[in-house]
């Protein structure tokens, strides 16, 4: 992840300049570069697949986007673009601009939030994890398949390690799952995952 300008820019800015296109976010005003690697692009699908088929399997109405925004409250200058976000498509008619733009401002809609861990680890492990909690948003999945995050994160020695925060009384719980272990999803209970799954 590379940080772009030394300008900060407003949301409006951001969306306006930087909407459509998926290699960038805003954080705090700061235009950042996801600089997505084929491998991460990889991961990302082949969860966004798996939970398609789980989604389509238990016939619920909920949708994958292929790219969308989330602006959270009380920011002015904050816009993330999940990896991977599962939305609950009756939900969607309370957010205010769905209709015209792919950008969410409440959490309500947001059944699940998934990130695959690149440079900007930092920002997966503490500032999202802060962010969709306050959204209310109640799974959040890291998927850190290169040993990236901190030792506070992910332990020591690093290893591939694939988080789920389940939100329990509007805090994340953190559950570690390492290669070989099955998943375990309070949203998806019957959901057949390993992060060797994914692995690119």
């Amino acid at each position: 992840m590379t940080y772009i300008s030394s300008k900060l820019l407003s949301f409006d800015d951001f969306s306006q300049q930087y909407g459509n296109d998926s290699r960038y976010e805003l954080i705090d005003g700061e235009l950042r570069d996801m600089e997505p690697t084929g491998p991460h692009e990889s991961t990302s699908g082949k969860l966004a697949g798996r939970l398609f088929v789980e989604i389509l399997r238990l016939n619920l109405s909920w949708t994958i986007p292929k790219n969308c925004l989330i602006r959270p409250p009380d920011t002015e200058a904050t816009a993330l673009r999940p990896d991977v976000i599962v939305l609950d498509e009756a939900d969607l008619v309370e957010e205010p601009l769905w209709e015209k733009q792919p950008i969410l401002t409440r959490g309500k809609a947001i059944r699940l939030v998934a990130e695959v861990v690149s440079t900007n680890w930092q920002d997966d492990y503490a500032r999202k994890v802060e962010e969709y909690s306050l959204l209310g948003i109640p799974e959040y999945w890291i998927v850190d398949f290169r040993g990236l995050g901190g030792i506070a994160f992910i332990g020591k020695p690093k290893q591939p390690t694939f988080t789920v925060c389940q939100l329990v009384n509007g805090e994340y719980r953190q559950q570690q799952y390492r290669s070989g272990e099955p998943i375990s999803s309070a949203l998806l209970p019957e959901l057949k995952l390993r992060l060797d799954d994914l692995m690119p």
